[in-house]
């Protein structure tokens, strides 16, 4: 199985703010900013609208979203009774995933950068200054997972997905467009879904502890000798973490035993 991990929802280029971290754990990634069709009021946790709650936490961009990946049906406001959970790519990180050779049953790890929040007088707001690192600061923590269950590349079974940004014509139209459907199951553990949301634990925050956000954890996994792209580990001090410098997507990661066996640590 190989493992790649995802980056995505708000970051400092898009949304410039942090996806939150509720009191009861649960992780919603935003997505980011487009022009699609999805707005941020068609989204909501328990009966609260994202768009509320990105003003509660001083979001200053539009009011339309790209809902990708799309793993949890439940966030809907309005429900789809065809929908099946699935991630898009298109261009330049569609052709990584395609050299790399993803392929049925490969898993995508999802990440992205978040903070706790807390409700203050009806308000979210982000924690500051509690002495915990984990509440205190930014952090980038894997929140979701799919698992390939079928590879989707005619234009037209994308557009059988209609709900997904990925199906429409201006995306179909481009050769490079790829969608991947999660399997109905974890081939490894039958009893779970083969995509969906995951709440906070400290295993799941690649973020090294006292470090920036982008310092993760020293993990051989993903360092720089076991990754399947050209990207550089910049940390100043290979004992302190491994910093992946700039704004990319995929990074594919070499299989092995170890890496398999820490993807589904991630997930169980």
């Amino acid at each position: 199985m190989k493992v790649i991990l995802s980056r995505k929802g708000f970051d400092s280029a898009n949304g410039k703010i942090s996806s939150p971290i509720f009191e009861d754990g649960t992780m919603i990634s935003f997505p980011i900013p487009s022009n699609d069709t999805d707005t941020y009021d068609s989204l909501e946790y328990c009966g609260t609208t994202y768009s509320k709650i990105l003003s509660d936490l001083r979001y200053k961009g539009g009011a339309r979203c790209h809902i990708d990946p799309d793993l949890d049906d439940a966030r809907r406001v309005r429900k789809f009774p065809e929908w099946i959970p699935a991630f898009g790519q298109i261009s330049s990180s569609a052709s990584y995933l395609k050299n790399i050779g993803i392929k049925e049953g490969d898993m995508f790890l999802f990440f992205g950068n978040f903070h706790k929040v807390k409700l203050v007088s009806g308000s979210y707001t982000y924690c500051r200054r509690t002495g915990d690192f984990y509440c205190d600061n930014d952090l980038q923590v894997i929140w979701g997972y799919l698992q390939v269950g079928k590879i989707i590349e005619s234009p037209k079974e994308q557009e059988q997905l209609w709900w997904h940004p990925h199906s429409c014509k201006s995306r179909t139209s481009n050769s490079t467009n790829i969608i991947f459907a999660a399997s109905d199951k974890l081939s490894f553990d039958k009893s779970k879904p083969g995509a969906g949301l995951l709440s906070f634990d400290e295993k799941r925050v690649l973020t090294a502890k006292g470090c920036n956000k982008a310092t993760w954890k020293v993990n051989s996994v993903y360092d720089d000798k076991h990754i399947l792209a050209n990207r550089k580990n910049n940390a100043k001090d290979s004992s302190q973490g491994i910093y992946y410098a700039g704004i990319w997507q995929e990074l594919g990661l070499s299989e092995s035993e170890e890496c398999s066996s820490w993807a589904k640590s991630i997930i169980v």
